[in-house]
This record gives C-alpha cells, structure tokens and sequence, in this order.
C-alpha cells in the first residue's frame, strides 16, 4: 500500500495525527526533500528505508514504490502542505493504477492555510471578499492561458500566489493590469510555520521591493486583496443576534 500523505506547512506538529501515524508505520519513505521538513523523518521506526525525491525521477520513484510493494513493504509518499496542490502526485497515481498498487490520500495543512495563520488573517471577510484564488506565475512551467495573473485580478477577490517570488516586478505589472491597485494590501510570507518564518505587509506595487529589502528569493507566498489588511468589513451573520438559523431564533 501507497500513502500519499500531506506533510503541512513546515512545523513538524502540523502533520495530521493520521499522517503521523502512517509515518511512523512506514517501511519506505519517499519524501519531497526540496520543501518537507527533515524533522517529520523523526517520526520514522528504525528499519524504514528513506529516500529524498528531491534527488529523484518519477520513474525512480515509481520503481522504488513498486519494489516495496512487491516486498510486502507499506510505503509514505510525503508531500509538502497539502499534496493535492502542486503536488504532482496524479502522474504518480496513474502510473500506480496500471501496475494494480493500490494507494490512498491523506490530506495536510496547505502553506497559504500557514500563511494566513503567521498573519492572523482570515481571507473571507463579509462584503470584502468571499473567494480565494490559489495559482502561481507562468515559469519555465506553463501556465493555461485562460487562468492568468491578469484573469484572475479582475475579480479583486483574495489571491494567494505559490512559486512566484522570483518574478515580483512581473507579477505586481499583471496584477494591476488584471485590475487591482497598486496600494492593494499585499503580504509576503516566507517559510510560514518554520522557526525562521518571515512576514511582511506590503502593498501590490511594493512586493518586488519589499521582498529584495528583506533578502526574500524562493519559499514564499504572495497574499493579495483587501483582505490582507481589512480595517473595515460587515459583522458576519451567522452570530448576528438578528440573524436567524437553524441552531437559534433572532432576539432583536
């Protein structure tokens, strides 16, 4: 059996306590070297084998995959965050269902959730935004057409951006061309949950500054919208005492 399973953010104790577990049951360990915390491998019994995708193939990591299975052998796939975002890990299952092993998901906590948790931000906020859009910036891999920077800013709803700190100048001009301001609150939040955790308010215009002011080159996610710095939103209704639901009566 596969697990794919969500290592979280960085912190070691935001793994789910199921992934944990499947961690420490775990005969073969195949883990994204390049962003998981090496302090989840702790977790891992003495006897588990442990390999560094970071330094593999997808054919590699298939055939490593494939040999524990034929070895009786129960096999961690850990992803960083959450593995169904930028995960890669569809490629890994298709190839999976043509040899017959059989493998199963187990979320985590995706890095924007850790982003908004090192800001104390919630990203839907009454009559200020009631979407999140998770995408990142065209680089050498490509990006749909229909889903670009400039598409999504002309909802001016909260956007989240992964893999894109190299491309600050270039993602601030896309962003206001797509329709936000350039004094749109923004953030910049680095390694979020890890001990060195860095976070900046900054605004569209300045993230390319902002990130070069403070040494941010890679391992960062843009936050972008009002949300980012709402000093005004409607009260939420559903702990409005004039708002009635199914749990409680209006009393106003």
């Amino acid at each position: 059996m596969v697990h794919f399973v969500g290592a979280g953010p960085g912190a070691p104790d935001l793994i789910t306590v199921r992934g944990k577990q499947y961690l420490e049951e775990a005969d073969v360990i195949i883990y994204a070297g390049s962003l998981v915390n090496p302090q989840l491998l702790e977790y891992s019994k003495d006897v588990c084998t442990i390999h560094n995708s970071a330094k593999m193939t997808l054919e590699e990591v298939i055939s490593v995959m494939e040999r524990a299975e034929a070895e009786g052998k129960m096999t961690v796939r850990l992803h960083t965050g959450d593995p169904c975002i930028y995960g890669a890990i569809r490629e890994q299952m298709d190839i999976l269902d043509e040899k017959g092993i059989p493998y199963d998901s187990c979320p985590g906590v995706s890095a924007f959730c850790g982003a908004a948790s090192a800001l104390n931000l919630e990203y839907t906020l009454p009559d200020i935004s009631q979407s999140v859009i998770i995408t990142r910036m065209e680089g050498r891999t490509p990006v749909p057409a229909k889903e670009s920077i400039q598409s999504f800013a002309a909802h001016n709803a909260t956007m989240v951006i992964f893999l894109s700190t190299g491309m600050l100048e270039e993602l601030s001009r896309r962003l206001v061309e797509g329709g936000y301001r350039e004094d749109t609150p923004a953030a910049i939040v680095y390694k979020a949950t890890w001990p060195d955790e860095k976070k900046f308010i900054c605004t569209v215009g300045t993230l390319a500054q902002t990130a070069k002011e403070n040494n941010i080159t890679k391992t960062a996610l843009m936050l972008v919208g009002d949300a980012v710095n709402a000093a005004h939103y409607d009260r939420s209704k559903l702990y409005d005492p004039g708002f009635t639901t199914e749990f409680r009566e209006a009393t106003k």
